[in-house]
């Protein structure tokens, strides 16, 4: 689901997310991390919620780790990608969460203006993105924990936040 929605035509057309490599890279980190964030909410300590967030984010590695093969990456060089792939998504995670928790709706369209466009301050992309995104938890937000550990959660329509 995470990486459906992170396909979304939407984004790349509307958005104007960039439709690269990178730019689809970034879409599946921050869709992963709005259902971990949620994951993590489910309850405190050694819940499920954090083991099917674990189990996520190693099937993330494990589809990472087999696309960058497909892609021709030789064995020698998928263990450096790999760490660099680990250092960006825990980067982004801290930087999300804090925009998530922040009172300043602005930390969040500077993360996104940062990490996803590259741009050292948010624009209207940006905005429009975090919109979204703040969205998109909201809906998770209440989500059932049995939708979410079924993989059946859904995500609001992009192009819906965009053009609202």
């Amino acid at each position: 689901m995470i990486v459906a929605q992170a396909r979304s035509p939407s984004f790349y057309a509307d958005y104007g997310v960039p439709d690269t490599v990178d730019g689809r890279f970034e879409m599946i980190v921050l869709h992963l991390i709005l259902v971990l964030r949620r994951l993590d909410r489910s309850g405190g300590g050694n819940d499920p919620g954090r083991s099917i967030g674990q189990l996520l984010f190693d099937a993330f590695c494990r589809d990472l780790d087999d696309n960058l093969r497909e892609m021709g990456v030789g064995d020698m060089a998928v263990p450096r990608r790999m760490r660099r792939f680990a250092e960006a998504f825990y980067g982004r995670q801290a930087a999300y969460r804090a925009a998530f928790d922040a009172d300043d709706p602005e930390d969040l369209e500077k993360a996104i203006a940062r990490n996803i466009f590259g741009m050292p301050d948010a624009d209207e992309k940006a905005a429009g993105l975090a919109r979204y995104a703040r969205a998109a938890a909201m809906v998770l937000d209440g989500e059932t924990e049995s939708a979410l550990f079924a993989g059946k959660a859904v995500f609001p329509p992009p192009e819906a936040v965009c053009h609202a």
